[in-house]
């Protein structure tokens, strides 16, 4: 599988998102061709060489030949359903748009509909947008991954004025992404930036284990102490037995509470979207008995598990810690025993072997309902499930 690695260490931009795909490969003139298919929008596209703290990387500029015009979102989606690009390059593009036209709504309060979009419906942006959709379609990439964001701060000049930084439209769209505090003075995502590898990206976080082939640098206008370039990694991915999800861990050492409030902690952890929550029993200082609380959860849902941990518990801190998570394919099946039917939860191997577990819930209600041991019950139906895949 081909796969693309966005390393946004100084941000990214749409200008930068083109100018790395270009530098990691893509064919200029196959490009130029690709893109005149928006039609005559009033564009010069410049593609050079830029510096960046001694890194050389490709720089775009996207030159307009007629006045600031204010477009909607029909308008941009006429525009590119009217072209002859590929319709995966369409739908793409109209999904950033669209993206776009959601976040700047919900900050102004308009529909999606009546956003005017200035700066982000300008050519050069519809040029950036499509042409970043063109290159990953060039460029054969069947995944997208992109490293956290990180965050300028500060103030930036905007068509509705003076507002701060990261962008108001910025962290709208990045809701759910992993992002940090850079340090850097000014604008290091910027909307479109952030629209498009929100579309492009499956995943957010380390660099995934791969073959690299190429390298792309895409340079940015703004001057900073660090290179100003967006990097891409293209190459083939390192195929796992098992699909690779990254979690965040949650943890807390515990020895100055109730040990019966641990009980309603996980329960409530669990209802705020943990995946797993443990107690483990461990000695501190001067070998004082304590518990360490583990939770395991989705990494958009890190700061509220942070909360329930804080709140529940007797704690004053927790340590937060990512980690990947490798899971079989899971569904259920339902067998009838003699004790009523029981679910089956089955996880499913890359080899096509297969892990069997009656569902404990269902097993102590039909155990309690026909006065049976419960391993009787879970014994039974986990025969029934074999006898009938054999």
């Amino acid at each position: 599988m081909r796969i693309a690695y966005f390393d946004c260490f100084a941000g990214i931009s749409g200008d930068m998102t083109l100018g790395a795909l270009l530098d990691a490969g893509v064919d200029e003139q196959a490009f130029r061709n690709e893109i005149a298919k928006l039609g005559d929008l009033g564009f010069e596209l410049k593609v050079s060489k830029a510096a960046k703290r001694g890194i050389q990387a490709t720089e775009v500029d996207v030159a307009i030949e007629e006045s600031h015009h204010h477009r909607k979102l029909n308008d941009i989606r006429r525009i590119i359903e009217a072209s002859d690009l590929s319709e995966t390059v369409k739908s793409r593009a109209i999904d950033v748009f669209i993206r776009l036209a959601e976040a700047e709504g919900k900050v102004h309060g308009h529909s999606p509909e009546e956003v005017h979009f200035h700066e982000v419906g300008a050519v050069d942006a519809i040029v950036d947008i499509v042409g970043a959709c063109i290159g990953i379609d060039m460029l054969g990439v069947d995944r997208v991954y992109s490293s956290a964001l990180p965050m300028g701060r500060g103030f930036v000049e905007a068509a509705h004025g003076r507002i701060p930084l990261p962008a108001p439209a910025t962290v709208e769209i990045l809701k759910g992404v992993p992002v940090y505090p850079s340090g850097t003075e000014g604008e290091t995502v910027t909307p479109t930036g952030a629209a498009i590898i929100r579309t492009f990206a499956d995943e957010f976080g380390e660099m995934p284990t791969m073959r690299v082939q190429s390298i792309g640098y895409g340079a940015g206008k703004r001057e900073s102490d660090m290179p100003n370039v967006l990097r891409v990694f293209i190459g083939e991915a390192e195929e796992a037995d098992l699909p690779a999800h990254q979690v965040s861990i949650v943890e807390t050492n515990i020895d100055d509470m109730n040990p019966e409030f641990f009980e309603l902690a996980m329960e409530r952890l669990f209802t705020a979207g943990a995946l797993d929550v443990y107690l483990t029993p461990i000695f501190m200082k001067k070998g004082r008995p304590a518990t360490l609380l583990s939770a395991m959860c989705p990494i958009e849902r890190t700061d509220e598990i942070a909360r329930v941990v804080l709140r529940e518990t007797t704690s004053f801190g927790v340590r937060i810690s990512r980690a990947t998570r490798r899971c079989l394919e899971r569904r259920w099946a339902t067998v009838s025993t003699r004790y009523g039917d029981i679910r089956i939860k089955v996880g499913a191997g890359p080899d096509g072997t297969e892990t069997a577990s009656p569902e404990y819930e269902d097993c102590r209600k039909a155990a309690e309902a026909h006065g049976a041991p419960v391993r009787t019950v879970y014994n039974e139906a986990l025969a029934r499930y074999q006898m009938e895949r054999s």
